[in-house]
C-alpha cells in the first residue's frame, strides 16, 4: 500500500489562549485531490498555513512524502517543504509577464526555462503565446491557471490551494475549477484545498473534511459524506436536508413517510431520521382520502429542478421535495410520497459540545 504523501497527526493551535484546532489527523493519499470545506472562521485556512509552514503547531506533527516537517524541533522551512501554493487572488507578480512568472524560482539554462514554461502552459491550456502577456492582461479564470502553472513549475509533492476560485464569478469558477481539477488529476499531484464551497468540495475532491469550531465532523469521499453524515451540522452544511422523527426498529426508521431503510447501523428507539430532498418523489393523485396522501403547499422553480414544499398531515411539519421541474405537480395538488434509497439516523452532534 502506498505511504500517504500528508500525514497530520494530532495537531492543535491556539491563539491568544484561544483553541482553534483541536487534535486534527488527515491523510492525504498520493495522486488525490483532498478539500477541507467549512465556514469562515472555522480553522481550516490556519491548518493550511501549518502544512505551508506559515504557522508553527503547539502540537502535533506534519509529514510531507516521509518526511517530517512540523512538530519535530526542527521545523522545516517554508521554501524547502517541497509544496506548490495557489493563493485566492493567484499573487502574480504584476511587474512580471506570464512566462517569468512561471519561471520564477527555477534554476537552469535560459533554453531549458523557456522549455519548462512552454510545458506547463500547454498543461493548464494555455498557448505558448501568453507567455509574453502581462497579468493584467489575463482574465481571471487565465491568471489562477498562471498561478497553477506557476506552482507546478518545480514539481513539488504537494499542492495548496487556497480558495483558489472565490474571486471568480459563478460561471467562470464551475468552469476554471473543472479545468484545474482535471489538471491535477492527469499530472497525478497531491492536492489539499481549503474551500467554504460546499458544492466546490464535492465536485473535485476524492477525500472531503468537514471542518467545525476546528474540528472534523466527518471525513470520507463526497458520497460518504453527503449521503451519510454522522451528525446534524455535517448534514445541513453540505446540502438541503429532510429531517424528521422516527422509530428505529430493526435496521428501518418508521416515520410519517413509512418504513425507511436505514444506510448503517442504529440502536432501536427515536431517533431523527436525515433524507435529501432529491430522494423524494411527488406523484399527483386523486384526492381519495387515502392513507399517505400529502398535500402541495408551494412551488420554487428553478431552471433544472423545482422545490416542492409539501404538507405529509398526521401533524408532521412540512417538508421540501426536490425533483425534475418538468411538469411537476401544482400548489394545492395532492401527492403521494414515494422515497428512493436508504435514509441516515444523525448523532448528537459532537461539536457542539
Amino acid at each position: 500500500m502506498n505511504a500517504p504523501v500528508l500525514e497530520i497527526t494530532g495537531i492543535a493551535k491556539s491563539f491568544g489562549g484561544q483553541r482553534v484546532l483541536h487534535d486534527l489527523d488527515l491523510q492525504l493519499m498520493p495522486g488525490s485531490i483532498t478539500a477541507i470545506v467549512g465556514a469562515s472562521g472555522c480553522g481550516k485556512t490556519t491548518l493550511l498555513r501549518i502544512v505551508a509552514g506559515f504557522e508553527t503547531p503547539d502540537a502535533g506533527t506534519v509529514s510531507i512524502a516521509g518526511k517530517h516537517v512540523a512538530g519535530s524541533d526542527r521545523p522545516v522551512a517554508a521554501h524547502r517543504r517541497d509544496i506548490g501554493y495557489v493563493a485566492q487572488d493567484g499573487a502574480l507578480f504584476p511587474h512580471l509577464t506570464v512566462g517569468q512568472n512561471i519561471a520564477y524560482g527555477l534554476a537552469g539554462s535560459a533554453a531549458k526555462t523557456r522549455t519548462r514554461v512552454a510545458e506547463l502552459l500547454e498543461t493548464v491550456s494555455l498557448d505558448e503565446s501568453y507567455a509574453r502577456r502581462r497579468p493584467h492582461e489575463l482574465s481571471g479564470g487565465q491568471q489562477q491557471r498562471i498561478a497553477l502553472a506557476r506552482a507546478l513549475a518545480r514539481r513539488p509533492a504537494l499542492m495548496l490551494l487556497d480558495e483558489p476560485f472565490s474571486a471568480l464569478d459563478t460561471g467562470l469558477r464551475a468552469s476554471t475549477r473543472k479545468a484545474v481539477a482535471e489538471l491535477l488529476a492527469e499530472a497525478q499531484v497531491t492536492t489539499l484545498l481549503v474551500t467554504h464551497d460546499q458544492e466546490e468540495a464535492l465536485a473535485v475532491a476524492d477525500q472531503v473534511a468537514v471542518m467545525r469550531n476546528g474540528r472534523f465532523t466527518k471525513v470520507g469521499t463526497p458520497q460518504q459524506v453527503y449521503l451519510q453524515p454522522d451528525d446534524r451540522f455535517t448534514a445541513e452544511f453540505l446540502g438541503d436536508c429532510v429531517l424528521l422523527p422516527c422509530e428505529v426498529t430493526s435496521g428501518s426508521a418508521n416515520s410519517a413517510l413509512g418504513r425507511i431503510p436505514l444506510r448503517g447501523p442504529a440502536a432501536d428507539g427515536p431517533a431523527t431520521l436525515m433524507l435529501r430532498p432529491e430522494q423524494l418523489v411527488a406523484t399527483a393523485v386523486s384526492d381519495d382520502g387515502a392513507a399517505g396522501v400529502a398535500t402541495v403547499l408551494a412551488s420554487e422553480f428553478r431552471g433544472h429542478d423545482v422545490l416542492l414544499t409539501v404538507d405529509p398531515g398526521g401533524g408532521t411539519a412540512p417538508i421540501v421535495v426536490r425533483q425534475h421541474s418538468v411538469d411537476p405537480p401544482a400548489v394545492d395538488s395532492k401527492v403521494r410520497l414515494d422515497v428512493m434509497g436508504p435514509g441516515v439516523v444523525l448523532d448528537e452532534d459532537p461539536s457542539a459540545r
